[in-house]
């Protein structure tokens, strides 16, 4: 059995191939596919499953090691599915100099969890975030995408409760 290139052998899942097919056969032949690739496949599923590394990689004419150095090398890239909820932080100048570092101390001692990871009960991630743009009324936070300024550990704390009851 013969394979294009476009499609590796390996058992993946129909969702997540269907996937990985339509990004490839858009983007595959683009110069410096790679990044664009593995943004497309984490917008259309939440993350880059590690069984699509050797698809991809066979795609490109790319070793997996390359493939899965580029997914570990940014922290933007996820190879498990996304938590339910997402909390980042800034961590920008203004928003450090407003007492962001403590605000995610504490978002890590209350989720029980270190960045890039999972809370302990898997229904939040910490990440940080690099400028919200609410410099003036710092510090930001973003839940779930939805910013809010001027955050207090006692905020931060209640709209945690409020994401977890929401959902």
């Amino acid at each position: 059995m013969t394979t294009s290139p476009l499609h590796h052998t390996a058992a993946l899942r129909p969702d997540v191939d269907s996937a990985v097919q339509d990004v490839l056969a858009r983007l595959a032949s683009e110069p410096g596919a790679l990044l664009p690739i593995l943004h497309a496949l984490q917008d259309a599923l939440g993350y880059v499953p590690p069984d699509a590394v050797p698809t991809i990689a066979d795609a490109l004419n790319l070793s997996r090691a390359e493939v899965h150095g580029v997914i570990s090398y940014y922290h933007h890239f996820r190879s498990s599915p996304p938590t339910p909820h997402t909390l980042q932080v800034c961590r920008a100048e203004a928003c450090q100099a407003m007492g962001a570092e403590a605000l995610l101390a504490h978002a890590r001692r209350h989720l029980g969890c270190g960045l890039h990871a999972e809370s302990g009960d898997g229904r939040f991630t910490v990440e940080p975030a690099y400028c919200l743009g609410l410099c003036a009324s710092s510090p930001a936070i973003t839940v779930d995408g939805q910013a809010h300024a001027r955050m207090t550990p006692h905020k931060l704390d209640a709209l945690v409760a409020q994401a977890r009851e929401a959902a």
